[in-house]
């Protein structure tokens, strides 16, 4: 492993390749700073550059939907439009309007959205805006991938084997990938940010693949021309960060290993690169630099690249002409803020640094990582999720500890958008403290309401893999079992949730308010003793852990947990209530936890680890409400769109089969069959929009 201190010749393999350029000798006359800019985005982003614009003195107006009429990034400026629709940040026409009648001399397009439409940036450029971001040009030779890669291999750098054609005849894309060698990967010309993608790893799978990937093209992006490459099975994801100025200066500002991922898009990315030879290392850099040359760029820009663990050689894949969700580790590894960089470079300031100065800082700087954390469930495949957050805790922040975020406490994750709650960026002096920092901040977020990745890149923090710095996109599926590994439940959890729940019952005027069927008296002394019933993620049909609570004065209780092989009694245990959390002395231990009740839901925070418990509702309750078993249904796990039935009525099929294809947050998702049966009913046609919960597929009764 080459050592983390990274004192590496930076300069020294900077300066002598042929392709560096320092800042060019001739500087402006003159620029025009920037005085008022409307940012055309939502979320994180949008806050993030607001807040440099602000520290510019630049005035910002900011724009919003429906859905984010009460979003933070809506309430950030005291110049706000509502643009309607929850699809409205793709009115490109409309955004253009607001901003001239806002007085906006400039335009950010933050990422995603319309941030990478050359038709818009030149629309921009038409109206009098300032387009902060790449010229139109550039954007349109760089979005599409067949063209973009042309104009790499002209300049010298490597590219992928691969078909990028006009004929879109499915049978000839199917001939291309028999030429290329299967495994291969089909995605569109004009994605991104992993959609209209589908690696095909045999023939037979090829033409499914690519339908399924045309579908999400055309969805996403109103295309669905697509490219047909070599897969390589063993691929780490590096990007390179480049800068370049009206000037023809160009900089690459360190790269950023981006290999774990899920759904081909990214959750954890660091800088610099592990494992990574020094050699290597400048090849990237100057061969980015070679691409942002190429194309006449200007600002922030970033060159992907698939580097092959088992060759140690490269590929282009494409470049992405705006500024990265993961830009934050670049800028604590160069200590430079990049949307700053992005003002000046628009309003035509050349280069704030040069290539010597920038490779001597990130020689300094240590290491960075970033996570990411979504609204998503990891044990069903990453499904996403959306909610109210109804608690949440953020760890502290510091110089080494840095969250962007686009949502408070009581904000809604709406279907509509990308699921990305925070950033959370961490930095120090080595990757091994920088590991072992982010592991220790993730133990103190918090959040309940919605499902997240929290606690799967806490797992990744302790893969040993992963701390030896030997990532590849694939590792979570090749980690799989390590990394999903089922945890058993320490039965102080069952007794703080059992004890959160009766100092709830019991705080406030003294006043006992009923848990419903869920908790119960026993015996005629007032509340002396409380009886919960609990299940674990297990399943619904894990055996109940049943609690018993005596209390023998005010903050004095025995505990007796019995249920899924436990068998534990705690006499004497001092339990004090600091709402929402609570503080016991067990004979042996003092536990302090966290306990946010949601409905039936209860999530426990405690010593650095979240678990999830359901209060089981009683037999005679489900009976005397009627309550059916859910057995011969299937439901939507989100609020989605129905992009297509898989099956019809009547069909006999297997467990995991495909049942329903749906849409939700720009991911197509498939449902499959929890059982091998008969389908009875198809509730929902294609197109329909659902909630979650919502009752998709009907089989028919089992028998006895």
């Amino acid at each position: 492993m080459i050592p983390a201190s990274r004192s590496r010749a930076f300069a020294r393999a900077i300066l002598s390749s042929k392709g560096s350029r320092h800042l060019s000798s001739s500087s402006p006359s003159s620029s025009t700073p920037i005085t008022s800019v409307l940012i055309a985005n939502r979320g994180e982003i949008a806050l993030r550059v607001g807040r440099t614009a602000s520290a510019l003195g630049v005035r910002c107006t900011t724009i919003y939907t429906d859905p984010d009429a009460h979003s933070q990034h809506a309430l950030s400026s005291p110049f706000a439009v509502n643009l309607g629709a929850a699809n409205a940040y793709l009115d490109g026409e409309r955004i253009i309007s607001v901003a001239k009648e806002q007085g906006c001399e400039a335009l950010h397009p933050g990422y995603g959205f319309l941030s990478e439409n050359s038709a818009f940036a030149k629309r921009c450029v038409e109206e009098g805006l300032v387009f902060i971001g790449p010229p139109w040009k550039a954007i349109e030779a760089m979005g599409n991938k067949s063209r973009s890669k042309d104009i790499m291999i002209k300049a010298g750098v490597p590219c992928i084997p691969g078909y990028h054609g006009a004929d879109q005849e499915p049978e000839r894309l199917l001939e291309e990938a028999r030429k290329i060698g299967f495994p291969v990967m089909v995605k569109a010309v004009k994605g991104g940010g992993g959609k209209g993608m589908r690696i095909a790893l045999n023939e037979q799978e090829f033409l499914d693949k690519l339908e399924s990937a045309k579908s999400e093209g055309r969805n996403s992006f109103g295309d669905d021309v697509m490219l047909v490459e070599k897969y390589i099975a063993t691929p780490r994801h590096i990007e390179v960060q480049v800068f370049a100025d009206k000037y023809g200066n160009a900089v690459a500002l360190g790269e950023r290993d981006c290999s774990l991922q899920r759904r081909h898009q990214k959750i954890l990315e660091e800088a610099p690169a592990p494992n990574l030879a020094e050699d290597i290392r400048q090849d990237l850099w100057e061969k980015a630099r070679a691409a942002a040359l190429a194309v006449g760029y200007e600002g922030a820009g970033t060159v992907e690249f698939i580097f092959d663990n088992d060759t140690n050689e490269f590929f282009f894949m494409e470049m992405n002409t705006r500024l990265q969700v993961e830009h934050p580790v670049t800028e604590e590894i160069t200590g430079e803020d990049l949307v700053s960089w992005q003002f000046k470079v628009a309003a035509g300031e050349p280069l704030p640094l040069d290539q010597e100065t920038i490779a001597q800082r990130i020689s300094e700087r240590g290491w960075a990582i970033e996570a990411r954390i979504y609204a998503e469930n990891p044990s069903q495949n990453f499904m996403p999720d959306s909610g109210k957050l109804i608690h949440l805790r953020t760890p502290q922040i510091s110089e080494s500890v840095r969250i962007d975020a686009g949502f408070i406490e009581g904000d809604t994750v709406s279907s509509n958008y990308d699921g990305m709650i925070a950033k959370l960026i961490v930095s120090g002096p080595t990757r091994e403290v920088v590991i072992r920092k982010l592991y220790a901040a993730l133990q103190d977020y918090e959040v309940v309401g919605l499902s997240t990745n929290i606690e799967f890149l806490k797992r990744i923090c302790k893969s040993p893999a992963f701390i030896r710095g030997e990532v590849e996109t694939g590792y979570i599926q090749k980690y799989n079992d390590e990394l999903f590994a089922p945890e058993s439940v320490e039965p102080e959890t069952f007794a703080q949730a059992a004890l959160g729940l009766l100092a709830k019952e019991l705080s406030g005027s003294g006043v006992t308010t009923s848990l419903g069927p869920h908790g119960r008296s026993i015996g005629f002394a007032p509340s002396s003793q409380r009886k919960f019933a609990v299940l674990t993620p297990t399943g619904p049909d894990a055996e109940p852990v049943q609690v018993t609570v005596n209390q023998s004065d005010r903050n004095l209780f025995d505990v007796d947990v019995k249920g899924q092989g436990l068998d534990q009694t705690y006499s004497n245990v001092v339990c004090d209530r600091r709402a929402p959390s609570i503080s016991t002395f067990f004979p042996h231990t003092r536990i302090e936890s966290t306990i946010i009740t949601d409905g039936d839901k209860l999530t426990i925070f405690q010593r650095g680890k979240q678990t999830q418990l359901t209060l089981a509702t009683p037999s005679w309750y489900e009976k005397a409400l009627g309550l059916k078993d859910s057995a011969n249904s299937v439901l939507a796990p989100m609020p989605c769109k129905v992009l297509r039935n898989e099956v019809k009525e009547g069909d006999a099929v297997e467990k995991d089969q495909a049942l329903v294809v749906i849409e939700s947050m720009k991911m197509e998702t498939v449902i499959r069959s929890p059982q091998k049966g008969v389908v009875a009913k198809l509730v929902h046609k294609e197109g329909d929009i659902c909630k979650a919960g919502t009752v998709l597929v009907l089989f028919e009764e089992q028998p006895e």
